[in-house]
């Protein structure tokens, strides 16, 4: 899978999505994204979350599947 949109401008790669954020914090994913596309929403979501299935070109999900801290109540 590509990472550029194809239908960039000329000369212009505009990414669609970051392989290279794999096993990366969710605040690293959100800032090099944001760096990337400041217009985005980013949503974050369990991986085995439901989700819409609409497409939408201002979107990007991070979807995460392990715990990162002690759960603890307080």
């Amino acid at each position: 899978m590509s990472c550029a949109d194809p239908k960039a401008p000329a000369g212009e790669e505009k990414k669609s999505s970051w392989p290279e954020l794999v096993g990366k914090s969710i605040e690293d994913a959100r800032e090099v994204i944001l760096k990337d596309m400041p217009e985005v929403d980013i949503e974050v979501h369990p991986t085995d979350s439901v989700v819409s299935a609409d497409w939408r070109s201002n979107r990007v999900r991070i979807l995460v599947d392990t715990v990162a801290t002690t759960p603890h109540i307080g």
